[in-house]
């Protein structure tokens, strides 16, 4: 009895020295690590982009052999400092990181900002949203007046809409700069500079990244060379271009040609022949006075015995 006595209590001792263990982080983080724990990882050689539907909204199949392989969902090997459950985001190389465990990450392709357009930092999960709504912002309106139909209303979440399927919100230091990482219809956009500074993922990538998220993860975007950001960076907003008015060649338009007024005295134009040129000055016009009207002749009609002669009686004629 007394040797059952001592190795029941060596065994209840290792079972405590296991546990311990456990808390204390001395296994793999994949089997603990909160959600990401409770998800499936992909595993190599599954296609994760196959059809499905989500919401009632289908969410169609991807050809992965047009997926380079290096921006496909997968587990990698990944050397790190950061804890599991933070996102670290490389516009360099267009990857992201899901970091699971002690230098091991979900590795995913995205899209990031075009020229202009790229920010770094620290940031943390603010909120997550299904089949977000997108609303445009104003400088993008200015930008594209063709999305100005959505301006305060929003576009309705759908199989077209820019956010894609889901949208995770990030804040850097409590502010929101309107920065998301979110899924998109545009799959080939991803491994390309092609968003206005957020983080583009595949329907099904984002689905999956969403569902390993419990809000309040530390988000790390590197700086456009892929090191580490020594603070905070936001582009400066790029105002749009001003519409410029086409430039009209010298000589392209012809010189009118400036005709005289017409004469008073005949009642008909009188046209000089004027050479249209643009340096030269149209001839000064000299317009001739109108005739005055002679009074009328004084005659000795009624007054005289004969015809008259020229208006005038004959002396020896006149009526007395």
């Amino acid at each position: 009895m007394r040797l059952s006595g001592a190795f029941s209590r060596k065994a209840t001792a290792l079972a405590a020295v296991l546990a311990f263990a456990t808390l204390s982080g001395c296994v793999d983080p994949t089997m603990t690590a909160g959600s990401a724990g409770n998800a499936a990882l992909p595993k190599p050689g599954d296609n994760v982009y196959v059809a499905s539907m989500d919401a009632g909204i289908q969410i169609p199949a991807l050809p992965v052999e047009e997926i380079p392989e290096t921006h496909r969902r997968q587990v990698v090997d990944y050397e790190t400092d950061q804890p599991p459950g933070t996102i670290i985001i490389n516009p360099k190389t267009k990857l992201l990181y899901y970091i699971i465990g002690k230098n091991r990450a979900i590795r995913y392709g995205i899209a990031v900002g075009r020229s202009g357009f790229e920010w770094s930092g620290e940031a943390v999960v603010a909120e997550k949203k299904e089949w977000p709504t997108w609303i445009p912002p104003k400088e993008m309106i200015a930008r594209k007046p063709e999305l100005a139909k959505f301006d305060g209303v929003g576009q309705p979440g759908g199989p077209t809409n820019p956010l894609g399927a889901r949208a995770i919100y990030l804040t850097s230091g409590g502010r929101d700069y309107g920065y998301r990482i979110h899924g998109t219809p545009e799959w080939k956009s991803i491994g390309k500079n092609a968003s206005s500074g957020c983080i583009r993922m595949i329907n099904q990538d984002v689905i999956d990244l969403y569902g390993r998220l419990t809000g309040g993860e530390k988000v790390i975007v590197l700086t456009a060379s892929g090191e580490i950001p020594t603070g905070l960076y936001i582009p400066p907003t790029i105002a749009p271009k001003k519409k410029e008015e086409p430039v009209i060649p010298a000589g392209a338009i012809p010189t009118l040609a400036v005709l005289p007024p017409p004469s008073i005295a005949t009642g008909t134009p009188t046209v000089a022949p004027v050479a249209a040129s643009a340096t030269t000055t149209a001839p000064a016009t000299t317009t001739t006075a109108p005739a005055v009207a002679p009074a009328p002749a004084v005659t000795d009609e009624g007054k005289c015995k004969v015809a008259l002669v020229n208006g005038v009686c004959p002396p020896d004629q006149v009526m007395n």
